[in-house]
């Protein structure tokens, strides 16, 4: 091991590590906020609202996230309508089609969590609260979500997770990510196992953290939910 060269690339992976969060917090945040009225579309009973969505999240969750960034960043720049509209500047940019690649690949995970966790929601809560004369709307605003949201929170801490560990794509569009350091210091170095494995714990301690922080909000609002059976 070499640890001097480890050293010396450490402010490289510093730097990569501030980009692979910013792409992760940027994915989570787009994503999550197109997932939640696309669970609530998904679980209506009425066909040509739900049908649209299922379809949207079969496509994205059936091909690698990586076919998907390569078709936003190199394949859409091959049509000249393209680069010739007003949103070439944005897709012309890396760091953009990185996070709309990942923000849109996790809207789908998060759409089908979101769904299942509608769906896992007992008949009782809905059926009390049509007794109490709540609209489908407020009883969605008041208990369908926020209920939802709490069962969902298990199966959402592991797609941040993956999130996580898929922002790694973000090097093969010049971003410089952990991942993008890690082939820095080879190039520099060359020496992959040094590289990789630094790149490696800094995704480690990462993933501890946000396993950390999942498993406190679970005790705080899923637990009180599991106690009632």
């Amino acid at each position: 091991m070499d640890f001097q060269a480890i050293h010396d690339s450490l402010p490289q992976y510093v730097h990569g590590l501030g980009v692979t969060l910013e792409l992760l917090l940027a994915a989570l945040l787009a994503g999550g906020l197109c997932a939640l009225p696309l669970a609530m579309l998904r679980s209506l009973p009425i066909a040509w609202l739900s049908r649209p969505v299922w379809g949207f999240t079969y496509v994205i969750r059936g091909t690698p996230m990586l076919v998907q960034l390569y078709l936003l960043y190199y394949g859409l720049a091959q049509f000249e309508a393209v680069r010739n509209s007003p949103a070439w500047p944005w897709l012309s940019s890396a760091w953009f089609c990185a996070i709309a690649a990942f923000a849109i690949n996790t809207c789908a995970y998060t759409t089908e969590i979101l769904h299942g966790a509608i769906k896992a929601l007992p008949a009782g809560e809905i059926e009390a609260a049509k007794a109490m004369g709540m609209s489908r709307w407020v009883t969605f605003r008041r208990i369908v979500i926020p209920s939802a949201l709490r069962r969902a929170l298990p199966a959402y801490g592991n797609e941040v997770v993956l999130m996580l560990h898929g922002t790694s794509l973000a090097s093969v569009v010049t971003l410089a990510d952990l991942t993008g350091a890690a082939r820095e210091m080879n190039s520099t170095y060359y020496l992959p196992f040094e590289a990789f494995l630094t790149a490696a714990v800094f995704y480690l301690a990462i993933t501890v953290v946000l396993v950390g922080l999942f498993r406190a909000a679970e005790r705080r609002w899923v637990a009180p939910l599991q106690g009632r059976h």
